[in-house]
């Protein structure tokens, strides 16, 4: 048994795949596994992957949690080399800062979707 991808619900399966494309460098649709309501993508090597489902009735989660909303279900953690570079480069491909950031050295962002995502680098996951 092994865990080939975890899935985000979206209400455009197709845009936030593209999103992800365009921030994860390599990263290319496996095996013609795009249709309207459902993409899947790999790294490089084929290991783990991301896949984006449209959810009609999708609700972004609220970061940080609170009681009265909708609760995030998963997070991503990338790590990258250089924390600022990349949230820069996120920002620009659509993500958003979100307001809360718990620690220094990570960044928390929001996917086109209002996934919740962390940036992190090495040093700051050493560091915990």
């Amino acid at each position: 048994m092994r865990l080939t991808a975890a899935t985000l619900d979206a209400p455009n399966a197709r845009e936030l795949a593209a999103f992800y494309l365009r921030l994860l460098p390599g990263w290319r649709v496996w095996r013609g596994e795009d249709w309207q309501d459902w993409v899947h993508i790999r790294p490089p090597d084929g290991g783990t992957g991301l896949s984006f489902q449209t959810e009609p009735a999708y609700r972004p989660p609220v970061w940080p949690s609170t009681p009265d909303r909708q609760q995030m279900m998963i997070h991503l953690d990338i790590e990258v080399d250089d924390l600022e570079a990349e949230t820069a480069r996120a920002l620009a491909e659509g993500a958003r800062l979100a307001e809360h950031q718990p620690q220094d050295g990570v960044r928390v962002l929001l996917d086109p979707a209002g996934h919740p995502f962390c940036l992190y680098t090495e040093a700051a996951e050493a560091s915990q």
